[in-house]
């Protein structure tokens, strides 16, 4: 059985009907992909899906199978993304623009879901399937032709600060609000784009930089909170100085501390517009985004949007009545 709780398991229908069940499934999930079994006979499969924004993140654990996109399910994609596959446990050869790359846990590849393509996984796997917005990178200039079907993750640096992201984001989505998973699905397209450009051998300091700033920031976004959250407590978690903590966060002047206490005024105003917690009380709220203290809180919210929480909440209910 799978170490989360599926979506989609092929224990809901009888064994001689699972085939056809996993592929329809795969057919609808992944926009038109087909699957195909080794020709067996008996079948496992489970999935699950969570969304982090315009990123969306899918564990599979099942049986050997293999996928194919041809050209005419590409040109009937409406969606453009680039999928990544992660495994935890079993291998994965992605084949994609002419190369093949086979990728084991602690490694991941990135394809094109515009593009043909095939994904073989020819012994029981698990997998995380991350999908991304292919847009934004093209973007910004990246050579994605060139980028596909080749392994990362494996030789350390940014791609592997992108894999932990990617793997943490899985574990957390479950208990974060919509607002603040979108932040962790930015932060997993930013260290996407920056693995790519390390992988396009374009790395550099400022990269590094970027890549210390999106791992604060998700961390940040995944316990916003905890009231014990502070630029110790960051450093201790990502093993880094208060230095590099700094200098990651140098272009921002109110630093590391002055995100932090950002993130938490924009998650309390985000909240006092939610009409389903119009019941909570302001305090309750502040002390459930890490907040210590109440008048500190008021005083700080006061600062940055020009009134008190409890005017702000007024405000809010004169304009929705």
């Amino acid at each position: 059985m799978p170490s989360f709780t599926p979506t989609m398991s092929t224990d809901l229908v009888s064994p001689r009907e699972r085939v056809q069940y996993w592929s329809d499934w795969i057919d609808r999930i992944f926009c038109g992909l087909q699957s195909d079994v080794y020709g067996d006979t008996d079948f496992d499969g489970h999935m699950a899906t969570e969304h982090a924004g315009d990123v969306v993140l899918t564990r599979l654990e099942a049986d050997r199978h293999r996928v194919l996109k041809n050209d005419r399910q590409v040109r009937g994609s409406d969606v453009g993304y680039l999928k990544i596959v992660a495994p935890y446990r079993g291998t994965a050869g992605v084949e994609q623009q002419g190369r093949q790359a086979w990728v084991s846990p602690g490694e991941w590849c990135i394809y094109d879901t515009t593009d043909s393509y095939r994904v073989a996984n020819p012994v029981r796997v698990e997998h995380l399937i991350v999908m991304v917005p292919k847009a934004p990178l093209v973007e910004r200039g990246l050579p994605l032709d060139k980028l596909m079907a080749q392994r990362l993750g494996g030789q350390g640096g940014i791609s592997r600060l992108a894999l932990q992201a990617m793997r943490g984001a899985w574990q957390e989505l479950p208990s974060i609000v919509p607002s603040a998973a979108r932040g962790v699905g930015e932060s997993i397209m930013q260290l996407v784009q920056l693995s790519l450009l390390e992988l396009a051998g374009r790395d550099s300091a400022p990269t590094q930089r970027e890549a210390l700033r999106e791992r604060i920031k998700l961390l940040v976004a995944r316990r916003l909170g905890d009231p014990r959250l502070s630029v110790d407590a960051i450093a201790v978690e990502l093993n880094c100085s208060r230095r590099q903590l700094y200098n990651a966060f140098c272009d921002e002047p109110d630093g590391v501390a002055g995100y932090v206490l950002a993130q938490r005024l924009e998650a309390c105003r985000r909240d006092f517009e939610d009409r389903r917690q119009d019941a909570d009380s302001i305090t309750g709220i502040a002390l459930r985004r890490g907040f210590n203290h109440p008048a500190h809180f008021s005083r700080a919210f006061k600062a940055r949007f020009g009134v008190t929480p409890s005017e702000w909440r007024a405000q809010r209910r004169t304009v929705t009545t």
